[in-house]
């Protein structure tokens, strides 16, 4: 497999559980959307958070997130109007996305702190008897990112009460890699 072919087989994999996720559970994330955090050793740092696909142009979906959240005062209808337009066709193309996928966490987390200082990590996806081991390089996404922006109205969508106070890691996946262990793990099944 190629790690170009890789890569669109996960994006499609994960828009198509985001779309579930959307229509048949009100927007909880699936365990296919939260990837255990493995370091360069194996060991897990943590049994699972809770990542975000990007559009490759999110300034649309961004600006109608965020009018929601500051037009309605009630978290519920903040949500509901979200969830309508994330149930739409929202993840209905994979080429729309970027392949960087973001996660929102508190500041001085300290899952943070360690994964800033090794700079990489392995996210590893399960679900729907699919799974995938991708190894990520790691970087803090400035506030001006429209990745920061997107990631951030997002989530405040399911958590009006995210301030601002926060740490966003983009998780770039090495394809490449990806591919070697996959192929790696092939030899060993068979």
């Amino acid at each position: 497999m190629q790690p170009h072919d890789l890569c669109n087989h996960f994006l499609t994999w994960q828009c198509r559980i985001r779309q579930i996720a959307m229509r048949e559970d009100a927007g909880r994330p699936s365990q296919g959307m939260r990837p255990r955090v493995l370091d360069g050793e194996g060991e897990e740092l943590s049994a699972g958070i809770v990542v975000l696909l990007i559009r490759e142009n999110p300034i649309e979906s961004t600006e109608f997130l965020k009018f929601q959240t500051q037009k309605h005062n009630d978290p519920q209808d903040v949500y509901n109007k979200a969830l309508t337009f994330l149930q739409s066709t929202h993840y209905h193309r994979a080429i729309e996305f970027s392949d960087e996928m973001t996660g929102l966490f508190g500041a001085h987390s300290a899952l943070v702190e360690r994964l800033m200082i090794e700079g990489k990590c392995a996210l590893e996806f399960e679900q729907f008897n699919q799974n995938y081991r991708i190894p990520c390089r790691l970087r803090l996404l400035a506030v001006e990112e429209e990745a920061y922006q997107a990631t951030l109205w997002h989530n405040r969508v399911f958590n009006p009460n995210i301030g601002d106070d926060i740490e966003i890691i983009g998780f770039q996946p090495d394809w490449d890699e990806a591919v070697a262990l996959l192929e790696q793990r092939q030899k060993n099944v068979g």
